[in-house]
């Protein structure tokens, strides 16, 4: 997260649980970036990574003890797949890595070196 501010890029999570859920589940109180509630799933539409949980989906995550509802406050039964993406400030999408997988996350190094390579392209 140190190089990615260095090379002046802000992090910045968004989660599909509302802010109540967020505050009572987060273990580690000073994050060192920004996070935002977006329980609608608007965010995640927009990017293209929101998906449609079926009815025995929703029962299997019920199963694990996972109370979608509670946890977003909406009945829609919509997730995003977990994503990294890299923006400009103006906007543009320069980098992207999905995985529907939640445990497997983006090599760092191959994330710093798309970092680097469109932190070298905005010039000065």
């Amino acid at each position: 997260m140190e190089e990615l501010t260095s090379l002046g890029f802000r992090v910045v999570a968004i989660s599909p649980d509302r802010p109540e859920q967020m505050l009572t589940s987060l273990k580690v109180k000073d994050l060192g970036y920004a996070l935002f509630s977006d329980s609608p799933t608007h965010a995640a539409a927009a990017f293209g990574i929101a998906y449609q949980l079926s009815p025995g989906e929703v029962d299997r995550y019920a199963g694990f003890g996972i109370d979608l509802e509670a946890a977003s406050g909406k009945a829609h039964h919509r997730l995003p797949v977990p994503s990294v993406f890299l923006v400009e400030a103006g906007g543009t999408i320069r980098w992207v890595y999905s995985n529907p997988d939640y445990r497997v996350r983006p090599d760092n190094g191959k994330l710093l070196e798309a970092a680097r390579l469109h932190a070298a392209d905005a010039g000065p």
